[in-house]
């Protein structure tokens, strides 16, 4: 079983390859558009590059985010982002697809663009399988330390206090209760 400590390494290196992804994509997408203008008619997956790259982007951030912060809110917008990020990468890959079909010269920026919808939909699963690793790993260690946390203070209820105070007389305290010794 992976240890914490190599899930939030993990968790970082791919937040930051994301992050990669997402400024590529927008790059890429804005030199797509820019050379569309001048010859086509903008169509809907032109921008599609830009979109995914954002949704990339933010998901990137927000994974360098948990991976410094664990809690649970952070967590679960951190699962949400990379949710949206898949569904962003599967949609670019659709629109250039499709726009793909179309005889210009611009097939080389559209295969780069489905290669970064991809690889930003295969970095988005992985995330959210790492994040919900580290999720349970997270609440086995809340749990082993609330436990170590009970049996300590249960341990220091039952522990016998001694107090001389009283004419000499041992005085042994039991929950908070004190008796004299026999």
């Amino acid at each position: 079983m992976c240890s914490s400590r190599k899930i939030l390494w993990s968790l970082l290196l791919l937040s930051v390859v994301e992050v990669g992804l997402g400024v590529a994509s927008i790059v890429l997408g804005a030199v797509g558009i820019s050379w569309v203008r001048g010859q086509y008619k903008p169509q809907q997956g032109d921008a599609s590059p830009v979109w995914s790259g954002l949704c990339f982007l933010i998901c990137g951030m927000c994974g360098v985010l948990c991976a410094r912060k664990r809690t649970g809110l952070i967590m679960i917008l951190f699962s949400a982002c990379c949710i949206c990020g898949l569904i962003a990468g599967i949609l670019n890959f659709q629109f250039v697809r499709a726009l793909n079909k179309r005889p210009d010269s611009m097939h080389s920026i559209h295969l780069a663009a489905m290669t970064l919808a991809c690889l930003g939909i295969s970095s988005c699963t992985l995330s959210t399988w790492l994040t919900c690793r580290l999720a349970s790993s997270e609440q086995q260690r809340m749990f082993l330390e609330r436990e170590h946390s009970l049996h300590h203070s249960h341990e220091m209820t039952e522990k016998e206090i001694l107090d001389n105070s009283s004419n000499g007389i041992p005085q042994i305290s039991y929950n908070g209760h004190t008796t004299a010794s026999p």
